[in-house]
């Protein structure tokens, strides 16, 4: 057996350390994307070993190397180290198909090694492999849990990459540390968790509201308590929902010129950590609908099962993504009812679904006309480039459908039950128009660079309509 001077060796864990992520959670959320019935055979697999999971799962999926978040500061130091002559060695409890195909990507390390399918390259066979091809205390280690613990025992000394502080003093007891890379601090996991559940889309859930306003129960206390449970139940279900479309989006999101800095897709915030999150919030979004009416837990498991279809399935097929979107919008209103247990008007269902597949369109025009301005692929989720003036023509015409349901409304049969002076109701007409309009022509110039509700929620002229909507229900009632 050869062994090299100990300054030329350093030995290199992947997960968690060289990739700010785990590649058997990453490869099993691929696979199951991809072959969903995979989830039967994986106790198969485990029953057999780790190791043999491991390489079932690597042999069947293909991970983008490239766009895998490397922890950049450590990956300089490693090429440094190598351009110095020392001599570096990626060793991972990972399967070694993937481990080798983030070497052959960084093209830095002599030495690959990883579990085979029959051994579980891990904590203490890790250390025991290390110390019979280079001998104890002959090599720098690079790892970031406690499951290294038994390597470092072993090495000379330790490099922590993204550790936490315990982890820090618990190591310093047993080897000496070299240096350290991103500090994995506690408000930065909470900021990132905090981002991953989306709390400012949470505004589109305020649409749980509309039935106790249009049913005139604004004085009725317990009708706003059931309300306000829906809509943190709504918002839990939600953060469930996009922690969920991120994990399996992760290597779509690391392409796209903004989703890549999104937690999950930049390593920010642990895979394993939001595989947690997900039924944690689903269980607490449950727990409070069963205290609403049981209409209210049916709808929102529409919500959840029309949310998670849409993110897998619908999202790739054109117009069939932006129908489900805008559904998913008249669902909180029918959820909404539900809470309160009113009837749900036909009329505003018929004005919901016109006007929120217009937003629906707009929110497409955006992403068309982004790509169409950076050069990119021309096709986007079904869509081409060249779709982008049609995309507006179909807006346009669905947000006029919208306002002109709304004025036929101000004739209807329970219009004149419902209000004292009706007439005052074609206000809304001409504001609507105004603010449609107004959308669908900063989308044409470019100005719209966001989620239309977004943009909704900062723009002071959306706020001046919603203003004058208000004044014209009150002196209609």
């Amino acid at each position: 057996m050869q062994v090299h001077r100990t300054s030329e060796i350093l030995c290199v864990d992947l997960d968690g350390t060289l990739v700010a992520t785990d590649l058997l959670a990453e490869s099993l959320l691929l696979l199951l994307r991809s072959s969903p019935w995979h989830i039967f055979v994986l106790p198969w697999w485990l029953i057999q070993g780790r190791a043999t999971l491991k390489q079932e799962i690597a042999r069947r999926v293909t991970i983008d190397f490239e766009r895998l978040p490397y922890r950049k500061a450590l990956v300089s130091f490693l090429e440094e180290e190598r351009r110095r002559g020392r001599r570096l060695v990626l060793i991972t409890a990972a399967d070694r198909r993937l481990a080798q195909g983030v070497a052959d990507h960084l093209r830095l390390f002599a030495e690959v090694h990883g579990s085979d399918g029959v051994t579980n390259l891990k904590g203490a066979t890790k250390a025991s492999r290390l110390v019979d091809r280079y001998g104890e205390g002959a090599f720098t280690y690079v790892g970031d849990s406690s499951t290294d613990l038994a390597v470092w025992l072993a090495a000379r000394h330790a490099i922590l990459a993204g550790a936490s502080e315990s982890l820090r003093r618990k190591v310093a007891r047993s080897a000496k540390i070299e240096r350290t890379f991103d500090d994995n601090r506690v408000n930065m996991r909470t900021s990132a968790l905090i981002r991953v559940i989306r709390p400012h889309q949470w505004v589109k859930n305020v649409l749980v509201f509309v039935p106790l306003i249009t049913a005139h129960r604004l004085m009725d206390m317990h009708a706003w308590f059931n309300a306000g449970k829906a809509f943190a139940a709504m918002c839990l279900a939600a953060g469930a929902i996009y922690i969920a479309n991120d994990l399996l989006d992760l290597a779509a999101d690391r392409v796209h010129p903004t989703k890549r800095s999104r937690p999950l897709a930049s390593g920010e915030l642990a895979i394993g950590v939001g595989i947690v999150c997900v039924p944690i919030l689903l269980i607490a979004a449950a727990l409070l609908a069963l205290t609403l009416p049981t209409a209210f837990l049916a709808w929102i498991g529409v919500y959840g099962t029309a949310a998670v279809l849409y993110s897998l399935w619908f999202k790739q097929f054109a117009i069939v993504d932006v129908i489900v979107l805008a559904a998913l919008y008249a669902v909180r209103l029918l959820a909404g009812a539900a809470a309160i247990a009113v009837p749900m008007s036909a009329w505003l269902l018929a004005f919901s679904l016109f006007f929120f597949f217009s937003l629906a369109l707009a929110k497409r025009h955006v992403e068309l006309y982004a790509t169409r301005q950076a050069n990119a692929p021309p096709e986007v989720r079904g869509y081409l480039q060249s779709d982008l003036d049609t995309v507006a023509m179909f807006g346009i015409a669905s947000g006029y459908l919208s306002v002109l349901v709304m004025a036929l409304y101000t004739d209807g049969r329970d219009t004149a039950l419902l209000y004292s002076h009706p007439t005052w109701l074609w206000g809304f007409a001409p504001l609507l128009l105004f603010w449609v309009s107004r959308l669908w022509l900063l989308a044409a110039r470019g100005h719209l660079h966001e989620d239309p509700v977004m943009f909704a929620v900062r723009d002071w002229a959306s706020y001046a309509v919603l203003l004058g909507l208000g004044v014209c229900m009150y002196l209609a009632i």
